[in-house]
């Protein structure tokens, strides 16, 4: 007697996306929500996500990019490559893909790179992004003969109450680029514009090596949350005793 040919067995069903309860799908990943929404729909989670790309093991790109977007924008805005580097889940790559994004959108959001620099004004259209950093910075614009703006260098990035600025860092760019003449430009995170004593001192010593490097220092320009001052404006450039 023959046996019965045996039974195949069912196949397996794909895998599908959970449906939460009542029907509704679930909800869009940020790539899915960018192309169906655009990017102004997306929150700071998302668009760190994207950038991000992916995560790492034992971390999700969700979960790193929820940590850091408990801070501020402006704030990620200013780290360096090296604090990128610090947080967890985020290496040399990821760092730099972070550092690029937020740099260009400082670019994208500044008037034409060939502007020339006529006045104070003109140098705030170029560091609008300082007025509302919370530690202090130091930032030289590099102009060419017709006074356009070449390049922006950050010199440094210093505490809450002070910046160390060494004339090298400020001069060496300038000599690379061949710059014919330099802005400086630092801003107050207190909130209050009016030149230091520091700030004083700093200044003529700069505009004194600018004069040995034949590099002019055309302003200083500090910004603030309440407004702005110009060394030239004041006539606060005069070079240090010699």
């Amino acid at each position: 007697m023959t046996e019965p040919p045996a039974e195949r067995p069912e196949p397996k069903p794909r895998p599908t996306r959970p449906v939460r309860s009542g029907g509704s799908a679930p909800p869009l990943r940020p790539r899915e929500r960018l192309r169906a929404h655009g990017a102004s729909r997306l929150s700071d989670a998302e668009l760190l996500a994207l950038v991000l790309g992916s995560g790492v093991a034992g971390r999700s790109v969700a979960r790193i990019a929820c940590r850091l977007a408990r801070r501020r924008a402006d704030e990620l805005s200013q780290w360096p490559l090296a604090r990128w580097m610090l947080t967890p889940g985020i290496g040399l790559a990821r760092a730099a893909a972070m550092v690029a994004a937020f740099e260009l959108g400082r670019r994208a959001g500044r008037p034409g790179a060939c502007a020339p620099i006529r006045g104070p004004e003109d140098v705030l259209g170029q560091v609008r992004d300082l007025v509302q950093a919370r530690r202090e910075h130091f930032v030289v614009l590099l102009l060419n003969a017709r006074h356009e703006l070449q390049c922006r260098e950050t010199v440094s990035i210093g505490s809450l109450n002070a910046s160390i600025v060494h004339p090298r860092e400020v001069f060496l760019p300038a000599i690379l680029h061949s710059a014919a003449s330099v802005v400086l430009v630092h801003n107050h995170p207190s909130g209050d514009p009016e030149p230091s004593e520091e700030d004083l001192g700093i200044t003529r010593r700069l505009v004194q090596v600018g004069e040995l490097v034949g590099i002019a220092v055309l302003d200083h320009v500090i910004v603030a949350g309440r407004g702005h001052v110009s060394f030239r404006a004041r006539q606060l450039l005069e070079p240090a005793t010699r």
